[in-house]
């Protein structure tokens, strides 16, 4: 994995994701034969997914059964305590101050004034996804908020040049919570990988014990559903 690749995630850029499961081997086992990812041992027990060779999310044992099952997606900054002090400054929360994870980079859990959690990645050796934006990788996070006002200010002001620079190419959307999901539902961040046919992933994910939350509905960023994995941790599937 070529270690300038770092650059090409600036500040605001999603450029990681990972799931918390409670059992790591059946999640190996549904996202493997789902998206064809093959799995390495990596940092703290946990396991990079690999797409053809190069990393595209990582897999976590839940340690405590009280926290959610659940995909976070990670934003990229240059200076992670830098943005942490943004965040509370802006409204938001910081739930894990930056932690170094080995000599991959340093990660920290924020959430935005309506509670919706994020990550945040300082890259050191690890820049983040090796491939995105083909089958079986990350396409997109849609945050689904109650006040997207609200979100475009506070996202805004966090990651402008991400979200409205000059080469602003947003991997990032906010749409309203009530668009797609009952509207007691809180806001969140929804992770959405690639596919080819959406119909036949949705398919197999009724085949491996998972199942599908939302039919498939179209958005200016494709034909999208919504389906959870044998453990129940939500995702999106994302067909261009």
């Amino acid at each position: 994995m070529a270690e300038n690749r770092a650059s090409t995630y600036g500040e605001g850029v999603p450029c990681w994701v990972d799931a918390q499961l409670p059992d790591l081997a059946a999640g190996r086992r549904f996202y493997g034969e789902l998206f064809g990812w093959t799995f390495e041992e990596a940092y703290g027990g946990s396991v990079w997914a690999r797409k053809e060779g190069e990393p595209v999310a990582a897999l976590a044992h839940k340690a405590d059964g009280r926290l959610p099952t659940v995909w976070t997606v990670y934003f990229a900054t240059p200076d992670v305590v830098r943005l942490t002090g943004r965040i509370r400054d802006a409204g938001g929360q910081v739930f894990m101050a930056p932690l170094p994870v080995g000599e991959l980079g340093t990660a920290a859990l924020a959430a935005d004034p309506e509670g919706a959690v994020f990550g945040l990645w300082q890259a050191a050796r690890h820049p983040g996804f090796g491939v995105r934006h083909k089958p079986g990788t990350f396409g997109w996070a849609e945050l689904y908020a109650r006040d997207t006002e609200t979100a475009n200010t506070f996202y805004g002001g966090l990651f402008t040049d991400a979200l409205f620079g000059p080469e602003a190419a947003p991997d990032f959307g906010r749409a309203p919570v009530s668009e797609v999901f009952p509207v007691e539902m809180p806001p969140h961040f929804l992770v959405h990988f690639r596919v080819e046919d959406i119909a036949a992933v949705l398919g197999a994910v009724r085949r491996l014990g998972g199942r599908v939350q939302v039919p498939p509905f179209e958005t200016s960023y494709g034909n999208v559903a919504v389906v959870t994995d044998n453990q129940g941790a939500s995702f999106a599937l994302q067909q261009r």
